[in-house]
């Protein structure tokens, strides 16, 4: 079999090695040394100042929504994954779709100025694949009506702007170290901040707004990170550079075998350093989508409809919220990601290749 993608594991010697440190202390939680290592290995690698680990990418969200005080409407993009828009529902706030564009899939910046009311307090725009919004634009439109930003990064871990980690733009920047990420921590996440004081109600918030033994300076959930979770990013992190070059390796062949399709991928963003997080396609139509599925299926080869539904027609949404968003809406019935891992294949990648052209030129 085939799947979508792979966790990379590292050598069990460097993990078991990280664990023993846990055994020594015998500290599981709460802030440990391990977690503390793996911030400050972050912080370092991915060149931001204020990272504060969490226990998944989601509560993340939440916590960024909650440290900046968010309230009334968040305008959001609907071609993400469905933990962006739960987020913003969960804490009580109004999910405003605006559509995306067709080029990078991202939300569409020229359509964000005409959706703000009175009511709009946030924009919470997600780097799609990791490839990035238009931050400048949208800084600008944040900056002209009071606005806060956090940008959902689930994908853009190592991604690099301008010379610039792309994490550093917004208020609040969020990562997912799941273990479906190129970089991950089995279960986890982060969220980065441009404030200190922002970075610090994070931290205080994900530990149940509690210091010391019995004072309680703020509102706050169970969102920390464990030892045992961070000892898994401690032996993952070194292998980061040879993870993201063997992805770019493969999506290479992808591109070479697949080049006489007329598939739609992300457009090309000048200054962009990637780090080959997924490999998504977008087939001309549903049907011929559906056929190039069925055939890799077939073959026992399972790409993800990846993003799908365009959450702005999600079942569980008011129908006010459920306003149309054309692009979006096309791109989630034609886009598969396709198989992307590192220990994928040219072979594997070759048959994939050849299952699609087969497909769509019957």
């Amino acid at each position: 079999m085939i799947p979508v993608t792979k966790t990379t594991l590292p050598d069990f010697d460097d993990f078991a090695s990280h664990l023993k440190d846990v055994w020594h202390t015998a500290v599981l939680t709460n802030n440990g040394p391990l977690v503390k290592h793996l911030s400050a290995a972050l912080a370092e690698t991915l060149g931001v100042e204020h990272i504060q680990l969490v226990s998944n990418g989601t509560l993340a969200i939440q916590l960024a929504i909650k440290a900046l005080d968010l309230r009334g409407e968040i305008i959001t993009t609907p071609y993400s994954y469905v933990a962006t828009t739960n987020a913003i529902l969960w804490e009580g706030c109004t999910p405003v779709f605006v559509d995306v564009a067709p080029q990078s899939f991202c939300i569409d910046a020229n359509l964000i100025e005409a959706a703000i009311t009175k009511k709009t307090t946030a924009i919470l725009a997600t780097h799609v694949y990791g490839y990035p919004c238009d931050v400048v634009r949208i800084q600008e439109i944040a900056n002209r009506h009071n606005l806060k930003v956090i940008y959902d990064a689930a994908h853009a871990f190592g991604v690099r702007l301008n010379e610039e980690s792309l994490l550093r733009h917004g208020d609040c920047s969020t990562l997912s170290f799941h273990a479906t990420k190129l970089f991950h921590t089995a279960e986890g996440g982060a969220v980065v901040c441009r404030d200190e004081k922002v970075a610090k109600r994070v931290f205080l918030m994900s530990k149940f707004g509690h210091v010391g033994e019995d004072e309680y300076l703020d509102l706050g959930i169970n969102a920390k990170m464990s030892e045992l979770h961070a000892a898994m990013g401690l032996a993952v992190l070194p292998k980061v550079d040879e993870i993201i070059a063997a992805r770019c390796e493969r999506s290479g062949w992808y591109d070479r075998y697949l080049a006489d399709l007329k598939l739609q991928r992300p457009g090309v963003v000048n200054g962009l350093e990637y780090n080959y997080a997924y490999y998504p396609v977008v087939f001309n139509t549903h049907e011929s989508m559906m056929a190039a599925r069925k055939l890799l299926q077939a073959h026992n080869i399972f790409p993800r409809r990846y993003f799908h539904p365009s959450l702005n027609t999600l079942p569980f949404l008011h129908k006010n919220l459920q306003k149309p968003c054309p692009v979006s809406e096309s791109l989630s019935q034609r886009v598969l990601a396709l198989p992307l891992y590192v220990t994928l294949t040219r072979q594997e990648v070759n048959m994939i290749s050849s299952c699609i052209k087969n497909a769509i030129t019957v």
